[in-house]
């Protein structure tokens, strides 16, 4: 239901997804060291409305902020649900929204309470020392007012429009702002954000996109997922976040344990990939391109892999042009297509493939089976490959080092990588050992052949 709303209200410009601050706390306390002494900047973001602004201004003093910075734009749906910053205004002009934008240098315990609070930050914004005025323009992120305030910025963090995300990113990028956003994981798959991860200049965030998000949403929408504290809320599976800070599990290295084998990673028919339908279960040891799910890239390694296209036309150039018939449940539909519409496929195999066929072609008859969206890549060379076999190190017995973590022996990492027994000994060698002593194995037993059976 939630892709089905995204739809509707993509088409409808109606961007009114508003993030939960359990969701935002999550994701920024991996990001602390990178905002004292910023200047950080919501540029999509109502303090009526934000979680955004309340985590910053509650949190201004711990990560030590030289200023937060927040803009509204013109006709905001929701009004009044956590500040109440206009009360010399009309009821009228509350709910039109005027832009506006608010500037915080300091934040104290006016109350005396012994906490810093929403009214302690109500209190501030209306003293010399913090500001909260209209805007000339309409507030939207790329108008002169806000460009202006995107320069002064240090670290831009917000939930943008999703339907303009793409412009969205360009200017940060064109701006060349440090950022953590949100964005609908089809953004991954963007011409212009692709782009920028093959290029590790882009790269999800700390919060598995597999996992989803719940987001508020307006009281006037009827399809909703649950109510919280009195608000709706509606579950986006497909979400993420977007950052170019470092993200440390995008340095951590895959371990590939499963050997190669032609029945299990069928050629692509129109491109020389192999198809690789679990990115748990990426071969050990083949070289040669991949066409992997795009939820490799929440654990792309830039220095274990490297990111080569898009398995979809105008990314790639197929090595085939084929007319197809589309199929239905297997059955014809009188429809015909080139090239799968334009993506990756491969020959129909009724011995292993669990759904029917979805193309035949129209002059030999042969049968096909669709990909969904693929992302191609090859791993680079052994020598930085942090990871071993399973297979080769199941010929000693033994079991895993749960601390090592990358598929090492417990007695065979004890032979070769710590001869002194100690505790302390132990535990430095797992942080720095990389288990190099085993490559040449794994590679060799990654190619030994296989014996399988083609009936």
């Amino acid at each position: 239901m939630a892709t089905k709303l995204f739809d509707q209200a993509k088409k409808n410009k109606a961007d009114e997804f508003y993030t939960r601050l359990v969701d935002i706390e999550a994701e920024m306390r991996h990001y602390w060291e990178h905002f004292r002494g910023k200047v950080i900047f919501c540029n999509c973001d109502d303090p009526y409305e934000s979680d955004f602004f309340k985590y910053f201004a509650m949190n201004f003093n711990s990560l030590g902020l030289k200023k937060l910075i927040a803009t509204c734009y013109m006709g905001s749906p929701i009004s009044n649900t956590q500040l109440s910053l206009f009360d010399h205004e009309s009821e009228n002009d509350k709910t039109t929204k005027s832009p506006h934008k608010i500037e915080i240098t300091e934040v104290r315990d006016e109350n005396g309470d012994g906490a810093v609070d929403l009214a302690d930050v109500e209190y501030l914004l209306k003293n010399r020392k913090n500001a909260l005025v209209r805007l000339d323009g309409d507030g939207d992120f790329r108008s002169p007012e806000c460009i202006k305030l995107l320069d002064e910025a240090d670290v831009v963090v917000t939930n943008p429009p999703f339907s303009l995300f793409r412009e969205y990113i360009a200017l940060l990028m064109e701006h060349k702002k440090t950022f953590i956003v949100i964005g609908n994981t089809n953004a991954l798959t963007y011409k212009e954000t692709f782009k920028q991860i093959k290029e590790n200049a882009l790269r999800t965030g700390y919060t598995n996109f597999n996992v989803g998000m719940y987001f508020f949403v307006p009281d006037y929408w009827e399809d909703f997922h649950k109510v919280e504290n009195g608000r709706k809320l509606v579950r986006v599976s497909t979400s993420c976040w977007f950052t170019n800070l470092d993200v440390k599990r995008h340095k951590e290295y895959m371990t590939l344990y499963k050997r190669y084998s032609p029945i299990e990673y069928p050629h692509y028919d129109n491109y020389d990939a192999i198809e690789v339908s679990k990115v748990a279960e990426i071969p050990l040891g083949w070289e040669g391109a991949m066409g992997v799910p795009i939820t490799f890239l929440d654990k792309y390694n830039p220095d274990q892999f490297e990111v080569i296209a898009l398995g979809i036309v105008g990314s790639i150039e197929f090595s085939c042009e084929k007319k197809m018939e589309i199929l239905k449940d297997g059955q014809p539909t009188g429809k015909y297509t080139v090239n799968a519409k334009g993506t990756l496929y491969r020959k129909y195999n009724p011995s292993i493939d669990t759904k029917p066929p979805a193309f035949k072609n129209a002059e030999t008859g042969e049968l096909y089976s669709s990909i969904y969206a693929r992302v191609i890549i090859k791993r680079k060379g052994v020598d930085n490959e942090h990871c071993a076999s399973r297979n080769s190190h199941s010929r000693n017995s033994g079991k895993l080092h749960r601390q090592c973590g990358r598929g090492c022996n417990r007695l065979q990492w004890n032979a070769e990588h710590s001869p002194r027994r100690g505790a302390k000994a132990g535990k430095q060698a797992l942080k720095t050992a990389k288990c190099s002593a085993w490559n040449a194995t794994v590679e060799k037993a990654a190619f030994e052949p296989l014996i399988v059976s083609e009936s």
